[in-house]
């Protein structure tokens, strides 16, 4: 361990840190081993990271199984960036964790494994009494040397006795006794997999991000969103009791916001608990079981971030300096010809996970950038890594646009949101667009076509632009929104017909191609494209394939201003 942390040393210059006396940022490297052990270790750590960074960035963790943080220390530490100069040093062990955070940790939660929903709710508990949450083995290992009060020992305490769910009855008295009392934050949820599963294997994907959930005071849980069948996690249970419980959460944390702000539910449902992966007989599929989710939440003043599972040090990044942001793009004003207009959006950045992890590896390559893109990049993400945010746009071409994802400023279903919400989901995407510099909505997820009241809303924050796709999941059907201006706003369909994860050049040139021939490969024709995870070389590939494939169109790739453009100009102005 000494050796390993010595190393880390070498990632910040000696002259850089003997030059600028910056406080240091300490360093802690988790085990990740695949141990219970370690996964204990990891909650442990995560919650006490919390703690310490809520008044100023001051610990950093890495992992012996995740490059990730390793990567995006060595990135902020250099180019000039907000972590450069700060000399590291290493944090030798749990105990000198515990030293280092002194009398800013007050005590200890201990979790009941035997009901792993007391995971959450000692982690909603950690970050009201700025605890740390421990095993009962690392308790016994530790809190004696420590000398740690227990804040709370939840061992024993439920049983099913109110619902029948031992599950459920955790989280209900954990809403009584923390959110309905006004002890937890009302401007971010924590949707995080509990251990469930997951301790014993040693996955810490949800152990990682608890240092978020401890600094914000978030409420934490794991519940399903389907009201029809029990969870693979709690069979026994009455269907639709997991929801009922979800709802709680969602009403008492509205009421808490009283309409000032909106609530970011952070976190993804479980896939092995509450829709049909191998093992768990669901009527439900993954995507289905996404879209209720959102479904479920919108109503409540409430917009959803969906994965952020192995996602480190939130709580430190989320401290990085913030300035508003400038794009600079080509700007272009082509005039209408007999072409196949595309405009392809590199999709799915919109949550924590993707950002963090995928998009390091899809964004520019030496020799690739050519084609205009838009890149999709929820702003209300610069709340968690305003860093990160700040890196990718420094590192755009003008062939490159950021623009949001699903659905504007956080992942919401527009049909669902009450009269009385709409004018502070104005307020809240106007912002962060204004912040991000962003003009255009291109991936709004619906169920229905948009109304007025929508196109409304949208074309204050986005008046460039706006995308959508249009599902019933309830029914299974759906059809592609009309495409229009209004109000200066120019509205599309965006074509999913590509929308898996890219996994070759071939097939999405075959899924792109057999859409424009669905939709009659005429000229001029505007065909908006989402196109997941892609690499920009194979984006390029793709469109070599895609002309090859469709000899008699000429195809012009477009960036999203100029396309919107040329579709505004093609329709008829619409209301004033």
């Amino acid at each position: 361990m000494a050796s390993a942390c010595a190393a880390l040393v070498a990632l910040v210059s000696g002259a850089a840190a003997a030059a600028d006396p910056r406080p240091p940022l300490h360093v802690f490297v988790l085990a990740q081993d695949g141990s219970r052990r370690s996964y204990d270790e990891a909650v442990a750590v995560a919650c006490i990271q919390g703690v310490v960074n809520r008044d100023s960035p001051d610990l950093y963790v890495l992992s012996k199984g995740d490059e990730h943080p390793r990567f995006w220390l060595d990135v902020l530490s250099s180019g000039g960036r907000w972590l450069q100069g700060r000399p590291l040093e290493p944090v030798a062990d749990i105990d000198a964790l515990v030293r280092l955070a002194g009398a800013r940790l007050k005590g200890a939660v201990i979790w009941d494994p035997r009901v792993p929903a007391t995971l959450n709710v000692a982690t909603t508990i950690a970050g009201v009494e700025d605890a740390v949450v421990l095993s009962p083995e690392l308790a016994d290992e530790e809190l004696g040397a420590w000398g740690l009060r227990v804040i709370r020992d939840l061992r024993g305490m439920f049983t099913g006795a109110e619902t029948g769910s031992s599950k459920d009855d955790v989280y209900r008295w954990a809403v009584r006794e923390y959110l309905a009392k006004g002890r937890c934050s009302s401007h971010r949820l924590c949707l995080f997999e509990d251990s469930f599963g997951t301790r014993e294997r040693g996955n810490i994907r949800y152990a990682v991000t608890r240092d978020w959930a401890v600094c914000n005071r978030s409420f934490v849980f794991d519940l399903s969103p389907w009201g029809d069948e029990a969870p693979a996690d709690d069979p026994g249970q009455r269907p639709g009791l997991d929801l009922e419980t979800y709802r709680a959460i969602l009403g008492a944390t509205e009421r808490n916001a009283a309409g000032r702000q909106m609530t970011e539910l952070t976190g993804f449902f479980s896939f092995k608990k509450y829709s049909n992966v191998p093992g768990h007989r669901s009527a439900h599929e993954p995507v289905p079981t996404e879209w209720e989710t959102v479904w479920v939440i919108t109503p409540y003043n409430c917009y959803q971030n969906t994965v952020s599972s192995d996602c480190y040090n939130q709580s430190l990044h989320s401290q990085a300096p913030r300035a508003p942001l400038r794009q600079h793009w080509a700007t272009r004003s082509p005039a209408l010809g007999r072409k196949a207009y595309l405009c392809i959006l590199m999709a799915d950045y919109d949550s924590s996970t993707p950002l963090y992890e995928f998009l390091p590896k899809n964004f520019h390559k030496p020799g690739c950038g050519s084609l205009p893109l838009a890149w999709g990049l929820n702003p209300n993400l610069l709340e968690t890594y305003p860093d990160l945010i700040a890196y990718f746009y420094a590192m755009a071409s003008p062939e490159d646009t950021f623009t949001s994802d699903a659905s504007a400023a956080g992942y919401f279903n527009p049909s669902r949101v009450p009269p009385r919400n709409m004018p502070l989901l104005v307020e809240h995407c106007r912002r962060f667009f204004r912040e991000a510099d962003m003009d255009i909505a291109p991936m709004v997820l619906d169920w229905c076509q948009p109304t007025p009241a929508v196109l409304d809303a949208f074309a204050r924050f986005s008046p460039a632009g706006f995308g959508t796709i249009i599902y019933d999941f309830h029914s299974g059907t759906g059809r592609p929104a009309r495409t229009q201006v209004w109000r200066g706003m120019p509205v599309t369909e965006l074509i999913n017909d590509a929308g898996d994860a890219f996994s070759s050049a071939e097939r999405t040139a075959d899924e792109m191609a057999g859409a424009i021939k669905g939709r009659g490969a005429g000229a001029p024709g505007s065909y908006f494209f989402r196109i997941v995870w892609a690499s920009t070389g194979g984006i390029e590939e793709a469109v070599g394939l895609l002309r090859r494939r469709l000899p008699a169109l000429d195809i012009e790739v477009l960036d999203p201003h100029a396309f919107f453009g040329l579709l505004k100009a093609s329709q008829p102005p619409g209301p004033p």
